[in-house]
């Protein structure tokens, strides 16, 4: 009887596929969402970036967990924010009663940019205040944003093998650095005068010399 109850304790548990044991993510993920409410339940995880897309029975968990519509959001923390680790981190959120305008979609928000240099611990970095309501905002609206946030289909995730790298959806923009012309050319100007200068000082050394320098 404790063999049958044990059995039936883990189907109910790990629905999907049993997580390798060398990375427990996605059996504590299962955990979770057996424990939450089936109207309301709604669960946010802290997960090492390569949960996203190992293979394997990682994967099959993944695209269980999608096909079951469980998976709302996708939010890629910046790096240095962690003691044990200078890796970026990732929060997915689980909700097991997704609103209709939300299903069949992920919202992928890459916040890699959205930090500030932590005010005692040198080597860390914090989300600001601003960063925070940002990210909050994007996730209450479920809206897109260039760079930062987008709302991503099912079948989109499917030709992308369930794999919820959040780069391979949103890659933050890069500012293009604002180049002054005039201000760039008189330094050039001034570079060149002072090659000019050089050069006739070293002419006037070598002539001294008795060199042929024509």
């Amino acid at each position: 009887d404790k063999t049958i109850k044990k059995a039936e304790f883990q189907r109910e548990r790990f629905r999907f596929v049993k997580a390798p044991d060398r990375y427990a993510d996605w059996l504590w993920i299962q955990h979770l969402l057996a424990s939450a409410k089936p109207s309301t339940g709604r669960i946010a995880v802290v997960i090492d970036n390569g949960a996203l897309f190992r293979s394997g029975r990682e994967k099959a968990i993944r695209k269980g967990v999608l096909e079951n519509d469980l998976l709302e959001a996708v939010l890629l923390l910046p790096e240095k924010l962690f003691y044990n680790t200078g890796a970026p981190g990732a929060i997915l959120v689980f909700r097991k009663n997704k609103p209709k305008e939300r299903q069949g979609k992920v919202l992928f928000i890459n916040a890699s940019q959205e930090f500030e240099s932590h005010p005692t611990i040198r080597k860390l970095n914090r989300l600001g205040d601003a960063h925070i309501q940002k990210i909050v905002k994007a996730y209450k609206d479920f809206r897109e944003e260039e760079g930062f946030s987008r709302v991503v289909t099912l079948e989109e995730i499917r030709e992308n093998d369930y794999n919820l790298n959040v780069t391979l959806y949103v890659y933050p923009i890069e500012e293009e650095e604002e180049i002054d012309i005039p201000a760039e050319w008189k330094a050039i100007r001034e570079i060149n005068q002072v090659l000019k200068e050089v050069e006739e000082k070293l002419r006037s050394f070598l002539e001294e010399l008795e060199y042929d320098v024509e």
